[in-house]
């Protein structure tokens, strides 16, 4: 489906706009506010208040990025708030797991190696600072280029590609331990 524009957001019913956007963009949403909080059932609170967010802030939506752009920077502000909040650093959340699918083709044994070595990873990235995490999840996971991350997170290109490669780099030591 072609990108909504803002012709589309003028539409009288904001409803199913915005009902079209979560189904096109609630699970990347999810991951993203995952990767910042480390915890489903935050995150998916967090994705929430993020599309609420953007329900009343589709008025604002002027088309000069994708739409795709404009969420992703409401939910990265929203989860960059929420992280300097005061309930955050004061309220401790539970169990932490990860979001991981796997392919049934695949015999049990691969299944139980190729798990703990996803689970390595996905720990060694939620382990990396922020700067470097969300620049390792924008690209890998969401596979943007370096110049839309760039707009995403409001950087310039150069420090996206520096990020990227220091974080690589700290992957790398770590997961060689």
């Amino acid at each position: 489906m072609e990108e909504l524009t803002a012709a589309v957001i003028e539409a009288e019913d904001k409803e199913v706009l915005i009902d079209e956007i979560m189904n096109r963009h609630g699970q990347e949403i999810l991951q993203l506010a995952y990767s910042y909080v480390r915890n489903r059932e935050l995150a998916e609170d967090l994705t929430q208040d993020i599309f609420v967010k953007c329900f009343s802030a589709l008025h604002t939506y002027k088309g000069k990025s994708s739409l795709r752009t404009w969420l992703w920077r409401i939910a990265i502000n929203h989860c960059k708030d929420y992280l300097k909040s005061w309930y955050n650093r004061n309220v401790t959340p539970s169990d932490q797991e990860c979001f991981v699918t796997y392919s049934q083709k695949e015999s049990v044994e691969q299944l139980v190696i190729r798990q703990d070595e996803d689970q390595q990873l996905v720990l060694s990235v939620m382990e990396l600072p922020m700067k470097y995490r969300e620049v390792i999840y924008l690209f890998y996971y969401e596979e943007l280029s370096i110049k839309e991350i760039a707009s995403v997170i409001e950087v310039k290109e150069n420090t996206v590609k520096t990020r990227l490669r220091r974080a690589k780099e700290l992957l790398k030591d770590r997961l060689e331990e």
